[in-house]
């Protein structure tokens, strides 16, 4: 008599899109729970095998931590999920499938689910000003923080043999544009660098250099109160750095670094941090949104979708106790991602999900070698002690032992001996345009 072998079961697949700290987390929490389960299949999509641990990222640009130190690769983070390098080139709600591209010919695949957690986080927003898409430098990525390193030490080689005035002059005025967290660290990091450096061009002298921190509000820091950003401007102003506050910028021309009063500062360079956008993949979506980032209900699920979250800087999440909704940091990403995670768990398993909820613990910024400023659950700290705080907690928050280890080796070596002034190969400047 045969028996008629019956198929297996299909698996529930999840999958997420994006590899920053909301995908991470998530995965991480899904790597230690339903992904052990064979009737369960877990994926994470990201354009890089690797996480990059952001708040870091002036550092490697000013030369204090190596590339290697701040990102961690996933393949030996994860052990059961699956893991995909690829770009995510648009996303069908309604059939609940995803297409990626991949590699040097842009192969396409499509990827089916049952579940989708949609951490993407943010891209630069240029604003539409002209030049400034082509022309700058931006502060996302760990090419970036390696573009700046190589502009600043390409403009100093050749300053130092520039004999016309006026054009060592631009080649030695850094712009960066946006008084929030990363153009704040940008400009403090940039400056005791480049200001470090200039003692080994004897050509050189400090009056050819400029730093300009150009924002539009009238103090710089904003999310960490008026106090603690006056303290910020004062110590960068101790340290020469130009703040033009209550100016915006307006383009970017062969003139320089274009303001709205119609002011030009020649420079070849300009650090935008001015603004994010959510990806431009989201905009197609037919759910709702705020602001290009989409809205979730408090269990960070998509109203009208079942089954499909957002997490992190590309969601827009209702916080009822403050009246307003949770902001795009990377605090509130790790642990919407943690939470969401949990609540797609409860889901499969048919028990209840509960409502995110969580308030700011504390915010931190450095503003130059040694010193920092922070608000820690509405205490205030400024100085050398607020700059060991920053680092203190966030050596702890880096993923992995290996790279803590790295990082607090690095931090010592460098309270002893100055970095290296190497430029890397392509042993040229990267235009202004062609950092992209």
């Amino acid at each position: 008599m045969n028996t008629k072998v019956p198929e297996p079961a299909a698996k529930t697949r999840v999958l997420i899109l994006g590899g920053g700290f909301g995908g991470l987390y998530a995965a991480l929490h899904l790597d230690k729970t339903i992904a052990t389960d064979p009737n369960v299949e877990v994926t994470l999509v990201s354009r890089e095998n690797f996480i990059l641990f952001t708040p870091m990222l002036h550092e490697v640009a000013s030369g204090e931590l190596d590339l290697t130190d701040i990102v961690s690769p996933l393949r030996r983070t994860l052990k059961h999920v699956t893991f995909l390098e690829a770009d995510v080139e648009a996303i069908d709600l309604v059939e609940r499938r995803v297409t990626i591209t991949y590699g040097l010919q842009r192969q396409q695949k499509k990827l089916s689910y049952d579940h989708l957690l949609i951490a993407l986080g943010s891209e630069t927003n240029f604003f539409k000003l002209p030049g400034v898409e082509e022309r700058s430098l931006t502060m996302k990525s760990l090419r970036d923080a390696f573009v700046l390193r190589n502009q600043m030490l390409g403009l100093l080689e050749l300053a130092s043999l520039a004999e016309e005035a006026s054009v060592r002059r631009a080649m030695l005025t850094f712009v960066v544009a946006g008084g929030g967290f990363a153009g704040v660290e940008t400009i403090g990091a940039l400056s005791d660098f480049v200001r470090e450096a200039m003692k080994y061009y004897p050509t050189l002298m400090e009056a050819d250099l400029r730093v300009v921190l150009v924002h539009p509000g009238s103090v710089i820091l904003p999310e960490l109160g008026e106090s603690l950003g006056r303290y910020a401007q004062g110590k960068l102003a101790t340290r020469k750095v130009e703040i033009r506050a209550e100016t915006r910028v307006t383009g970017f021309s062969e003139r320089g670094v274009e303001l709205e009063n119609g002011e030009a500062i020649a420079t070849q360079t300009l650090v935008w941090t001015a603004g994010v956008t959510p990806p431009a993949v989201l905009q197609s979506l037919p759910c709702k949104r705020e602001k290009g980032r989409i809205v979730v209900e408090q269990t960070l699920e998509v109203p009208g979708f079942p089954g499909v979250w957002a997490v992190g800087d590309c969601a827009w999440i209702p916080n009822p106790k403050a009246g307003n909704t949770h902001p795009p940091t990377a605090q509130h990403a790790l642990r919407e991602a943690v939470h969401c995670a949990k609540n797609l768990v409860a889901t499969i398993h048919g028990k209840q999900k509960r409502t995110f909820t969580f308030a700011t613990l504390g915010q931190l910024a450095t503003i130059g070698r040694r010193t920092g400023v922070a608000n820690i659950m509405g205490f205030h700290f400024s100085g050398l002690f607020a700059w060991f705080l920053w680092r203190t907690i966030y050596l702890a928050k880096l993923p992995r032992f290996e790279k803590k280890l790295r990082v607090a080796l690095q931090w010592t070596l460098d309270l002893l001996f100055p970095e290296d002034l190497v430029q890397y190969p392509p042993r040229r400047v990267i235009s202004a345009g062609g950092n992209r």
